[in-house]
């Protein structure tokens, strides 16, 4: 089960969708372009204090922003032709990856109102690519699944987003270790460990499955 400790419940839906403020096309991102880039800028400390700065890192937030645009964008072209948003997509991804999750659960890791996750599920049942069971020990719980047809649409968006990790990876010092090490470090402590414990747990799922 998804640790409790995980965020509290958002007021608000962070997967609606926004018009986009940035309209340069998409580009891949080569050798030359990575090389292009302007030298990194470390933020000038304002203090001898952790955490006290006199200027933004501006582009490693911005490099975020758009790395992240990029990663979702990919699969936001597939499930478009679905009639699917991003919510659809962050919920195969994750019932995939855990069989059986409850939506308690799925819920409290996506951070969005039950309203929206509501709407959401009702969608993907309804047109047959997650099913939901009762517990066997507890009626009253709701269990998730994907179908054959789920899981197939789960594993096309995420071959698409491995597709552009295995690009980038080469090109990054470190490679996989330093990344994962990165973002595993950009979670909140307080989450970090629940988070990390998911994905091992999930992996484990996976091998024993093949």
């Amino acid at each position: 089960m998804f640790s409790r400790t995980i965020a509290r419940h958002c007021p608000h839906d962070p997967f609606a969708k926004a018009a986009p403020l940035v309209t340069i096309e998409p580009k891949y991102v080569n050798m030359a372009d990575v090389n292009a880039l302007p030298a990194s800028r470390t933020a000038e400390t304002g203090s001898s204090d952790a955490g006290q700065f006199s200027e933004p890192i501006w582009d490693i937030i911005e490099l975020l922003f758009f790395a992240y645009r990029d990663f979702v964008g990919d699969p936001d072209e597939v499930l478009a032709r679905f009639g699917f948003g991003r919510a659809h997509h962050r919920v195969l991804h994750f019932v995939n990856r855990n069989p059986g999750m409850k939506v308690a659960d799925l819920l409290e890791l996506l951070r969005i109102t039950k309203q929206s996750l509501g709407r959401v599920l009702r969608e993907l049942v309804q047109q047959g690519y997650v099913v939901q069971k009762a517990g066997e020990n507890d009626r009253r719980q709701r269990l998730l699944y994907v179908t054959p047809k789920g899981e197939a649409l789960a594993m096309r968006l995420a071959k698409l987003q491995t597709e552009r990790i295995l690009a980038a990876l080469p090109k990054a010092p470190g490679g996989h270790e330093a990344a994962r090490r990165f973002l595993a470090a950009m979670i909140d402590p307080k989450h970090r460990q629940a988070v990390l414990d998911l994905i091992a747990r999930a992996d484990r799922l996976r091998r024993l499955r093949r």
